[in-house]
């Protein structure tokens, strides 16, 4: 077997065991492969004696299978190793760049609640491990005491949870009440209840896109800015994407050209940078913020 072939498979069993559940579609185009290749790899591992799990339209390869396990001592950490991985990391001072790094490679290759405790810390903690707790068990939960980004409403939230984003900030939920896909953020909530109720959405469950300004949604907006080295070097420290989309178009000068999944992300990126930042070719985007103005700032501008 070439080389090539063997790191291809290998991405594979990874995604294939991570805790986000994935469609054949999602995995041929995270791992650019097609679909024929994707159920090729997986009847291979079949065939050497892998278990092969789905629930609905999601695969994944199951841990359990005695191949996975013996495997899983060559790339997976012991909690102890785990533990004093996390201890060594805590002890690195926080403004060093590589202790982030760390926790997201650390993150990438072991998900479990120990490792997430590197990455999250305080209250939200008990709720992550509860959250980790009901996606790997296929439960509902209660997202008690929920507050709203709209409006501010304090309510429960009656989901199903199925992935985290990356470092656990946020939680893709099946949202039973609205009958579709959510993502709540960890911050806003107050508990999570872990219910005896299992899933009942899972052929529902999907992940919409995500922008560089961490904004969800289904139609791609087109985005066109040319930043200062103010706004460049923010935008690069807040939003590490956005680094793939910067082009340098003169001196001190760049554009980032890239599409959003709502306005609401780059809008409040460039209201405090105003003086920093120039709208190009984009009337949609200034539209949305003479509005943002209008109607937040009223009483601040009068």
């Amino acid at each position: 077997m070439d080389q090539p072939k063997i790191e291809r498979m290998l991405r594979l069993m990874k995604i294939l065991t991570a805790n986000t559940l994935y469609t054949v579609d999602e995995i041929a185009e995270r791992l650019s492969m097609s679909r024929r290749t994707i159920y090729r790899y997986i009847d291979t591992f079949r065939e050497a004696g892998f278990v092969i799990k789905k629930s609905g339209n999601h695969i994944r390869l199951d841990k359990e299978s005695p191949h996975f396990k013996d495997i899983s001592q060559l790339v997976h950490f012991t909690e102890e190793e785990a533990v004093i991985l996390k201890r060594a990391i805590e002890n690195i001072d926080d403004t060093n760049l590589l202790k982030q790094n760390l926790k997201r490679k650390l993150y990438s290759v072991y998900d479990n609640k120990i490792l997430a405790d590197t990455i999250v810390r305080g209250s939200n903690s008990n709720n992550v491990h509860a959250l980790i707790e009901a996606i790997e068990e296929h439960r509902q939960v209660e997202l008690v005491g929920y507050r709203s980004a709209h409006g501010g409403a304090v309510r429960d939230r009656h989901v199903e949870p199925f992935a985290f984003t990356t470092n656990y900030v946020q939680v893709w939920c099946y949202d039973i009440e609205s009958g579709s896909c959510k993502l709540f953020k960890l911050s806003r909530i107050e508990s999570v209840r872990v219910l005896d109720a299992e899933w009942q959405h899972a052929a529902e469950h999907e992940k919409a896109q995500i922008d560089i300004f961490r904004m969800n949604g289904k139609e791609p907006k087109s985005v066109k800015l040319e930043l200062g080295i103010l706004a460049h070097n923010l935008i690069l420290e807040e939003f590490p994407l956005s680094e793939n989309y910067l082009t340098p178009i003169g001196k001190d000068r760049w554009l980032l050209q890239t599409e959003v999944r709502n306005y609401a992300g780059v809008a409040r990126f460039v209201i405090g940078l105003m003086d920093d930042i120039k709208i190009v070719d984009t009337p949609e985007l200034e539209q949305y913020l003479a509005d943002y103005v209008a109607k937040y700032w009223s009483n601040v501008i009068k």
